[in-house]
């Protein structure tokens, strides 16, 4: 079988060597953050305990030995090439530095060896029912996406969505080789968003091709290329937000920059997030071996209400995108959360309450209740935050920032967990079927 072929069909590959990835992408990005800064012998300390990490995780759940931690490593240290261009280019746009030839072997040989030496110290595989490592992938990809909403959230709080003024290129430099060096200010918030969108979309591309190898359901496989097409959508809006058009120009005279692309960005980020958490649940061993429906008198009730909050939901997310980039109609996006808080509270007591026999149901049931709750308070802090704090032709002060973010990335939330909610009572719960009337002698002589 050809090499790449059987790579893709290696789920606990995927699984660690992306997870490490957005692992150590997080660390760095959380690391860099301006008001951090994070000392780089720290930073790099980290980042090798992640790489350990992962190997230690192969070596406890793959059957490889110290090999499942070596091509961890590996592929990790592949995809890290996605941004190891920031650390081999100088101030000539896209010149890569005569120590790029040993900043790239040596890359993989670092993360080989830790990853292994990770995997070593696991010892023996654990002996467990087999682990369905497709799912495992998809939420892989969901947490990534999940991070680059909160990433996106940053940009937007912090006003940073023009800071690099061309695209696909940064200043002129690839996208990839734009140095860390210069990386300051808004200009960090904004690059590093579109090279961890980078990241997300090349792990959505390999979760498609892994289901369209792995997966026998056909329906599946093109919701997987659907998400890729999604993806890219994304991420051609997201460039178009700041140029306006197909341009590498960096000139003013050449850009538009398009505030309506930029809400539209924001709530297909959202909407592409739901699809992932729905690409988890849909690879989950639960969902595929799970019993056929059981017939319930409220089935009809419950799917409609949570297909309503569904709606309701991305209807608020626009509203809100619209709020954070034009500061327009809080009164109309306060009136829509009363009615989302509403349905989010009958979704989740009924979810919580009447389908004992559903393990599955209570769950998330009990899980809206608490996201809604905590998004109501932070809907809150951030009305207040930004009533108190804002200043016009000031940055944002970093109470809005926190606030602000955090009440985006809890809506994002709040979608996901209501989008597993209507997902699975479809999953879990059959309409009841009406009892046939009883017809009298009679009548069935008339008839």
């Amino acid at each position: 079988m050809n090499p790449f072929l059987k790579f893709l069909e290696r789920g606990d590959l995927l699984t660690l060597g992306f997870g490490t990835t957005v692992a150590m992408w997080v660390v760095g990005y959380v690391g860099r953050i301006p008001p951090v800064i994070v000392p780089s012998a720290v930073l790099l300390l980290l980042l090798c305990l992640c790489l350990l990490a992962g190997g230690y995780l192969a070596g406890r759940y793959m059957s490889l030995g110290w090999r499942g931690g070596l091509y961890t490593g590996l592929l990790a240290s592949t995809l890290n090439l996605l941004i190891l261009g920031s650390l081999l280019t100088g101030d000539e746009p896209n010149r890569i530095v005569p120590s790029a030839l040993i900043w790239i072997p040596g890359s993989y040989l670092v993360s080989g060896v830790l990853a292994a030496a990770g995997a070593a110290l696991a010892g023996s595989p654990v002996r467990i029912q087999p682990i369905h490592w497709t799912s495992l992938y998809a939420r892989v990809a969901a947490l990534a996406t999940f991070f680059l909403i909160f990433i996106g959230g940053l940009v937007t709080s912090h006003e940073a969505g023009l800071a690099v003024v061309d695209w696909p290129n940064s200043f002129g430099y690839n996208m990839f080789l734009y140095p860390l060096s210069r990386m300051t200010g808004g200009i960090y918030y904004e690059h590093a968003h579109r090279l961890f969108g980078s990241l997300v979309g090349l792990t959505t591309v390999v979760l498609a091709l892994h289901l369209w190898r792995t997966d026998v359901r056909r329906w599946v496989k093109w919701l997987g290329l659907v998400c890729v097409v999604l993806v890219v959508i994304q991420g051609v809006l997201g460039g178009l937000r700041v140029t306006g058009t197909f341009t590498l120009s960096a000139s003013p005279e050449d850009t538009s920059p398009s505030i309506q692309l930029a809400i539209l960005h924001g709530v297909l980020g959202q909407i592409f997030f739901a699809l992932m958490i729905a690409m988890a649940v849909f690879t989950t061993a639960s969902w595929i071996q799970a019993y056929p429906p059981k017939p319930y008198p409220s089935t009809n009730a419950d799917r409609s209400l949570t297909i309503a909050l569904t709606i309701a939901l991305i209807l608020q997310l626009v509203l809100g995108a619209i709020l954070r980039h034009i500061a327009h109609g809080l009164l109309i996006h306060i009136s829509a959360a009363a009615v989302v808080t509403a349905l989010a509270i009958i979704a989740g007591v009924r979810a919580w309450g009447l389908y004992p026999e559903e393990p599955m149901l209570p769950r998330l049931g009990l899980t809206l209740l608490k996201v809604i709750a905590l998004q109501l308070i932070l809907g809150l802090c951030a009305l207040a935050a930004t009533g108190m704090t804002q200043i016009p032709d000031q940055p944002p002060h970093a109470t809005d920032v926190i606030f602000t973010t955090a009440h985006q990335v809890t809506g994002a939330l709040l979608l996901a967990v209501t989008v597993a909610l209507m997902l699975w009572t479809w999953r879990l719960l059959a309409p009841q079927a009406e009892p046939r009337s009883q017809s009298s002698p009679g009548e069935a002589h008339v008839r």
